[in-house]
């Protein structure tokens, strides 16, 4: 995709971002608090900075809307 606007999605505001990670490739300190779930959902800010992890990706939609943000999945 060469136009980044080509979605008219602009990363400004209150869009936050929603993907899915892995928990294998988070620190060992994130891995240690959650032995069970092999994958976590992770919001970030437009300027790819992440904000939170959470247990699935309905929390993290809801997550946002709590605080007054517009979430985008990114695969």
């Amino acid at each position: 995709m060469e136009n980044k606007d080509q979605f008219n999605i602009k990363p400004e505001g209150n869009l936050v971002y929603v993907r899915p990670v892995a928990v294998r490739d988070l620190p060992e300190a994130v891995r240690i608090q959650v032995p069970d779930l092999k994958l976590l959902y992770a919001v970030h800010g437009a300027d790819g900075e992440r904000l939170a992890l959470v247990r699935d990706r309905w929390m993290a939609f809801s997550l946002a809307r709590e605080n007054e943000l517009q979430a985008v999945s990114v695969h």
